[in-house]
């Protein structure tokens, strides 16, 4: 490469903006969203799911962001406030958050994810940006940005498309692409019911990550045209990206160009943990000896917010009660006087004498009484898990108590648990 295109290269990410839709509902994890949207669920012992990408960009060496929020957005609002306000304004840094305002002369509430990139638009078009990342905030994943944005700008097109390769039976919750030999692309459905299989590979199909370069002018401009279309969903994947294509405006880019391994030769992580299955084997696997995903990377740390906590404690010296913890993640602040077998334990939590937790994720301040055992489970922030309650051993007890999956994960909430306690 030469000196020219590779200090153009380098300076990419700082001619780029980066939006995060963060204001997703996350229906499909049931009751972990009640109190807060997708991108604010826990994850990991000490992170939300929007650290990710906002770790990623920062990275990456992009460091002018706006996050656009609408769904039951204070949980995230005051983690970002909390956790990602260090960045300096008067270096050109900053983390805008960007709520739903009914901007619109019709004063309506975001109505797709194109519609909520325009209501700010007039902001957004102040940043002076070459390029826009326009990012999911729901997906957990490492990616170097910058090495996707110089491929888009070496091939040329409006309009880049992150992909990955998935299983055609998970591809219906995708849109969906098919690509010539240049990484063109030359088709684009959207949630299809019958997900089109790879040419070589009929068992996969290739998704589109949620992940878009564009050059500014062209989204600036095609925003505005799909706001005067009465038929347009004003969505991204629905409307944005399939006229791209129609037009031969968009090229695909596969994450394995761009994926931050922890070993060469690694096959590129990405999640999108949109349901209580994915969210809990997520989670559990990081409590293996190598996890898929390496959290303890320093060359491409995860930054959060967290209280200033004391280190995890493990009590009772006394046969039948000595707190111990095995494959498990114990996150800062907790005591342990029961047994916890591959389990990831969030800040704060108890778990007291004679208790068994097994195969669980415990957000944080949940407390396990005496002699409960806890298999399989997800239990939500600051719950009481009473003295000998046994969850995950009777699935037709637990579907009447609780949410309990296709998958055999049961699910807590402090509500689940009023509403026992007054029945």
């Amino acid at each position: 490469m030469a000196y020219s295109d590779l200090a153009q290269s380098l300076d990419l990410p700082k001619r780029t903006v980066a939006l995060v839709l963060a204001g997703g509902r996350g229906s499909r994890l049931k009751n972990l969203t009640d109190r807060r949207c997708k991108p604010a669920v826990y994850f990991g012992g000490k992170f939300r799911i929007v650290d990710f990408a906002l770790s990623n960009c920062l990275n990456s060496g992009i460091r002018r962001i706006g996050v656009i929020t609408q769904y039951k957005s204070h949980s995230l609002l005051r983690h970002l406030q909390r956790g990602w306000a260090f960045l300096k304004p008067e270096m050109n840094e900053f983390i805008d958050l960007l709520p739903a305002q009914q901007r619109t002369e019709d004063e309506r509430w975001y109505s797709g994810t194109a519609d909520a990139v325009f209501q700010n638009l007039d902001i957004i078009s102040g940043y002076s940006a070459d390029y826009v990342l326009v990012l999911a905030g729901d997906h957990i994943y490492k990616q170097n940005y910058a090495l996707m944005i110089a491929d888009h700008v070496a091939k040329g097109r409006e309009c880049t498309v992150g992909c990955i390769a998935v299983p055609r039976k998970e591809a219906r919750d995708f849109g969906v692409m098919a690509v010539d030999e240049n990484n063109n692309i030359i088709d684009f459905v959207e949630k299809p019911d019958v997900p089109p299989a790879m040419p070589d590979n009929p068992e996969m199909s290739l998704a589109s990550m949620g992940i878009y370069v564009f050059n500014s002018s062209y989204l600036y401009a095609e925003l505005v045209r799909d706001l005067a279309d009465p038929n347009s969903s004003h969505d991204f994947g629905k409307d944005i990206i399939p006229r791209a294509v129609r037009h031969g405006h968009a090229a695909a880019h596969p994450f394995a160009l761009s994926c931050v391994r922890n070993r060469a030769g690694e096959v590129p992580y990405w999640r999108d943990v949109g349901t209580v299955d994915a969210y809990w084997d997520a989670n559990i696997d990081l409590t293996a000896t190598e996890p898929q995903l390496n959290l303890y990377d320093t060359n491409w740390p995860i930054w959060s917010y967290q209280a200033q906590l004391p280190p995890a404690k493990f009590v009772h010296n006394e046969p039948g009660r000595r707190g111990a913890a095995t494959e498990s993640v114990v996150s800062g602040g907790c005591i342990v006087s029961g047994e916890v077998l591959r389990t990831l334990l969030f800040s704060n939590v108890r778990v007291h004498s004679h208790a068994y937790v097994s195969w669980s994720v415990l957000l944080p301040g949940v407390q396990v009484g005496r002699n409960a055992r806890l298999n399989k489970t997800v239990i939500d922030r600051d719950c009481i898990i009473p003295d000998g309650m046994v969850i995950g051993e009777d699935p037709e007890l637990d579907a009447k108590r609780f949410y309990r999956t296709a998958g055999g994960v049961t699910l807590v909430t402090r509500d689940m648990l009023i509403a026992l306690q007054s029945s």
